[in-house]
């Protein structure tokens, strides 16, 4: 596999958003549709399709991603493509791991304790680069892979979730 250029590639896109910043919005969709366990349900996103269940402390099987795990994930996945861009941006060859991990009590969820929140009470990013980067660009990478990651932003500006159920 070739070397990718992602200035290269992303400049003609870039561009194009400038000029017609319409072409740059976008709706990301996925469908999560039950299966044949009460407990798990296949989650759709059009390009690919991910297996979900409840967590073994809600009653799941345990074998399987819960959506926690899926949102500790998207995290850690934005978190890394987006560091790994900014650090080829900056022109340093590096390489990045992210680990995501969340707290969360099962009371909440379960309803066993109404004080308990329902959601992780504490989500830690840790990102590891190796490589020889410099003070400075340090603080730079750590400030544009936080500023551009979009679920990181997300879960720290807590975008308003809008609902519409459908009964048939």
């Amino acid at each position: 596999m070739g070397e990718i250029d992602l200035q290269k590639e992303q400049e003609p896109l870039k561009n194009e958003y400038e000029e017609n910043p319409e072409a740059a919005q976008i709706t990301l969709t996925a469908t999560g549709s039950e299966q044949d366990d009460v407990r798990a349900c296949s989650v759709d996103i059009g390009r690919a399709i991910y297996e979900a269940e409840l967590h073994k402390g809600a009653g799941g099987p345990g074998a399987g991603a819960c959506s926690g795990d899926l949102l500790l994930g998207a995290l850690a996945a934005c978190s890394q493509l987006t560091a790994q861009a900014v650090a080829e941006n900056f022109g340093i060859d590096v390489a990045i791991d992210v680990k995501a991990s969340g707290d969360l009590d099962l009371r909440g969820t379960m309803g066993v304790d109404s004080d308990v929140p329902v959601g992780f009470e504490d989500i830690r990013l840790d990102v590891s680069v190796d490589g020889d980067v410099g003070e400075d660009t340090q603080a730079a990478l750590q400030k544009y892979t936080e500023r551009y990651c979009v679920v990181y932003q997300t879960l720290q500006n807590s975008s308003e979730v809008e609902t519409m159920w459908t009964f048939e």
